[in-house]
């Protein structure tokens, strides 16, 4: 194939993850000291491990001669581009990163970031949701983003508020049964 016909560059668009939400606009990256440390850990195992790793099979492979039939060649070019976009995204998420401890919340009877709230539907039904960061949520374990609808319903509210947000199958309500602060592994 023609080298004219391959694109090795990435734009700035491109650079963003595919499928996780932009933070609003103006704010910072709300995080709970666990997911701070995930991700640094993630970001430190890319750098210091995986990407010299990669580079040295691209090396390898860029001197075995014939690079546009050589398969460890281009898969390593393009796992490499994948690294590089995730580090460069990492880098930026922590940047803006502002690490909140829920245990050091003293106004504990209303709810803010990194509280996990026991609620009761209209049906009787319970169950428990702990406010995060945009990249710690996890719905399987109740985990829900500070900028989710859910979670901008819940903030600012007090044990037995009833509270209002949007659902994808309609308005729905819930009441606050329990608040409480606590480390989310």
């Amino acid at each position: 194939m023609n080298k004219a016909f391959v694109r090795e560059s990435t734009t700035e668009d491109e650079d963003e993850e595919i499928g996780l939400p932009a933070l609003p606009a103006g704010s910072k990256n709300y995080m709970t000291p666990a997911g701070h440390a995930r991700m640094q850990a993630e970001l430190s195992q890319l750098v210091r491990s995986e990407r010299p790793e990669v580079v040295s099979i691209v090396s390898w492979a860029a001197g075995n001669g014939d690079r546009s039939e050589n398969g460890d060649y281009i898969y390593g070019k393009k796992r490499l581009r994948e690294i590089d976009r995730r580090i460069r995204f990492l880098t930026k998420r922590l940047e803006n990163a502002l690490v909140v401890d829920p245990l050091d919340q003293c106004n504990t009877d209303i709810i803010f970031f990194g509280a996990t709230i026991a609620v009761r539907d209209e049906s009787g039904i319970e169950a428990s949701y702990s406010i995060v960061g945009l990249d710690e949520t996890d719905p399987a374990r109740g985990r829900i983003s500070w900028i989710s609808p859910l979670a901008r319903a819940l903030l600012k509210a007090r044990i037995g508020d009833s509270v209002r947000f949007p659902a994808p199958g309609g308005v729905r309500e819930l009441e606050v049964i329990n608040i409480e602060y606590k480390t989310l592994d």
